[in-house]
């Protein structure tokens, strides 16, 4: 059984949680912040803050260097209206590098909410030591916040490691899978789930796409995460609905709206409404962009939905669509003008693993044939090739979407294409949805298996484990990078060091 076929039937809506400001009189209360506080895209010297509302109101912020918030400076935010569905964010800037900042934010009206308070550290523009975190995959195939299992409880372990930051690869929300309130697992046993009438069908317009949201920061432990751990967002499929690309139109009945690039407008809007990164320049935000994390690297986050080419084949001798011409350039004069160590490359899809779609249809960058690149593959191919003859080095690629964890080594010496430098890619994730795998992988780029830990069956509940992250450490001394793959209680699963190139 393919994941990416399979969704969750149906959603009951008994005991349910209704989100939502609709016909509630405020007069003589005070404004709530309903779904905690966030940071995200932290650098040497800027930052995101983010909250949501229950209703219009203006966001303020205390910012100090202190826990007590002695000597805090208050920042007058961006109004919360329902234009925005009462989300906000406000760009810090002008901050000191390698420093720790407490933010507390408020929402004002004639009365003043109660404060919710968080943190963050700047990158030091001095070699330092770096901790992040990175997974994907949150709520899929009807496995959601299970009350009997304390929630979304990876984000308790995370916590324990104090990262600087958290990289999501994707998948932060399931539009596209409805939460029933129980699931009959097949050993007879049931899996309950906390409900809200937004997460009760699939996403289709706005307000029902901000729902999803607002569904996963019902639970404690990733509210208590983000209010700690800076996150750094990055869109894939089910954001908008499985295995999307523009210009699809959908053959599922469950969808009244049929037109993907409809869904994926709407989509779009609420991922940058309700997630706290500072997005790239134009009206609706870029979604790929580099975060600059001091001297010893640069986090290039890519964007793999927005220009992709339809599911097919995806063997065209000529290359086909998936970082757009516009975002391949921007990255290859990126890497070019790196100064960082280290050159991590978020990813949203894997490079070498196969992901079908169908008979001869694939979702992914690679397909079944090993010879030159096709397709897709052309693109990673020509970024390849210019970090090849450009000398530039020490690249690092990371991704989730797969719902196991593997460390795979790519190399020209057991590749058909073969202008370009060994590297490494890390696979990591579910956070809590379905486990499958392992996938096979194609051998244009000499892709090898060094590590891989799929589930016993397919679709394998979080119950029972299954559930991955990974977390990246770079020495400030020796400047090695080293990425280990954890399970859901901590366990050290698989380490790589890897030493820089000069």
């Amino acid at each position: 059984m393919n994941r990416r076929r399979l969704l969750a039937a149906g959603a009951g809506t008994a005991g349910a949680i209704t989100l939502g400001t609709t016909g509630i009189s405020f007069a003589g209360s005070r404004p709530e912040l309903t779904h905690g506080v966030q940071s995200g895209d932290v650098s040497d010297r800027g930052a995101v803050v983010w909250t949501r509302a229950d209703r219009a109101s203006q966001m303020r912020v205390e910012l100090a260097k202190r826990p007590d918030f002695k000597h805090a400076r208050t920042i007058t935010g961006p109004a919360l209206t329902e234009a925005t569905d009462f989300t906000g964010k406000l760009r810090l800037e002008d901050l000191e590098p390698g420093k720790t900042y407490h933010y507390r934010i408020t929402a004002e009206a004639d009365h003043s909410s109660a404060p919710l308070e968080g943190s963050f550290t700047t990158a030091s523009d001095e070699p330092a030591d770096i901790r992040f975190q990175w997974s994907g995959d949150l709520a899929g195939q009807g496995w959601g916040i299970n009350p009997d299992l304390g929630g979304y409880r990876i984000f308790d372990t995370m916590a324990a490691s104090e990262p600087d930051f958290f990289l999501c690869s994707g998948d932060f929300i399931y539009a596209d899978n409805p939460i029933a309130e129980t699931v009959t697992q097949p050993d007879g046993t049931i899996w309950r789930n906390v409900t809200t009438e937004g997460k009760s069908k699939v996403a289709e317009t706005l307000q029902e796409f901000r729902a999803q949201f607002q569904h996963n920061f019902i639970d404690d432990n990733l509210r208590a995460y983000l209010a700690k751990v800076p996150m750094v967002n990055q869109w894939d499929d089910h954001e908008v609905v499985n295995n999307w690309y523009p210009g699809e139109i959908l053959d599922l009945p469950e969808y009244t709206e049929k037109r993907v690039d409809v869904l994926a407008a709407r989509a779009r809007q609420a991922f940058l409404e309700y997630t706290p990164g500072g997005f790239g320049p134009g009206p609706d935000g870029r979604i790929y962009r580099k975060i600059a994390y001091g001297p010893l690297m640069d986090l290039f986050v890519l964007d793999m939905r927005t220009f992709k080419d339809a599911n097919g084949p995806n063997n065209a001798p000529e290359g086909g669509a998936l970082l757009g011409d516009e975002q391949r350039e921007w990255l290859k004069r990126e890497l070019t003008a790196s100064t960082a160590t280290w050159k991590i490359i978020a990813a949203d899809l894997p490079i070498g693993l196969i992901i079908g779609d169908g008979t001869n249809i694939y979702e992914g960058i690679a397909q079944r044939e090993n010879g030159a690149p096709l397709g897709r593959e052309a693109d990673i191919a020509d970024v390849l090739a210019h970090c090849h003859r450009g000398g530039i080095r020490n690249l690092v690629w990371l991704t989730a979407d797969v719902h196991y964890t593997a460390a795979h080594h790519y190399s020209p010496d057991r590749a058909a294409f073969q202008d370009f430098d060994p590297f490494w890619e890390f696979v990591s994730g579910p956070l809590n949805a379905g486990s499958f795998g392992p996938g096979k992988l194609d051998a244009t780029f000499g892709p090898q298996v060094v590590f891989q830990k799929p589930p016993p069956v397919a679709n394998t509940n979080p119950a029972v484990g299954y559930q991955f992250f990974g977390e990246v450490v770079i020495d400030a001394e020796t400047e090695v990078c080293e990425v280990t793959l954890k399970d859901l209680d901590g366990n050290s699963l698989f380490t790589q060091a890897i030493e820089p190139i000069a």
